[in-house]
């Protein structure tokens, strides 16, 4: 993994199902582009790469497929994500967002199969300049996905979840630019927290603000 020495900054949002980390990288995209930030939001996994139709298949269950497999298919369409979307923006000086990054592989991977394989398939990849965690307990993000409705898909089960936080908890501090926001507040307050840190980050940003 490697640091960015392109002109533009990549933050990347993380948290388990339910945590608010789609609606709190909207409110962060909103935000800086209000500053008259050049700004790009993205996601993963993609919907827009080779195998995006895929990986949602078994994100739903809709086909079985082995848990390593299932993990180089993620590597795979970050990759396609990297080359054509993050890597190409960030050269062009714009700051990017991305909801999930490598870290859900890691947290959510190593439920099945071995942390250093996982670091091994991610191991080429670009090290965000700020992850942001949202930190939500397991039983309030379950409580938040039935209240929402639709089908859960393969990980948006109590007891995964669970052991996806743990796994969160134990890798995130051991990465560069990882800060833990605590999610179980209002929307409006946990954006206040976030928007305080990416002021703190990027002083570019910072500018702006207080222009």
């Amino acid at each position: 993994m490697y640091q960015n020495s392109y002109r533009g900054k990549f933050i990347a949002f993380e948290g388990l199902d339910g945590s608010g980390q789609s609606t709190e990288s909207s409110l962060l995209y909103d935000f800086l582009k209000d500053q008259g930030v050049n700004v790009l939001l993205t996601k993963e996994p993609t919907s827009e790469s080779p195998i995006a139709q895929d990986i949602d298949k078994y994100l739903k269950e809709e086909g079985s497929i082995e848990p390593e497999e299932l993990q180089r298919l993620f590597a795979q369409d970050r990759k396609w994500h990297l080359d054509n979307v993050i890597i190409p923006s960030l050269k062009q000086g714009i700051f990017v967002i991305s909801d999930r990054y490598f870290f859900s592989s890691l947290a959510y991977g190593s439920l099945s199969i071995n942390l250093n394989l996982l670091l091994e398939i991610n191991q080429d990849f670009i090290l965000p300049d700020l992850t942001i965690f949202l930190d939500v307990r397991p039983e309030i993000c379950i409580q938040r996905i039935q209240n929402r409705g639709g089908d859960k898909t393969l990980f948006e089960k109590l007891n995964k979840l669970e052991d996806v936080y743990k796994n969160y908890k134990k890798i995130l501090p051991t990465f560069p630019n990882v800060v833990f926001i605590n999610g179980e507040r209002t929307i409006g307050d946990v954006f206040e927290d976030i928007k305080k840190v990416v002021l703190e980050k990027f002083p570019e940003i910072r500018e702006r603000y207080n222009s």
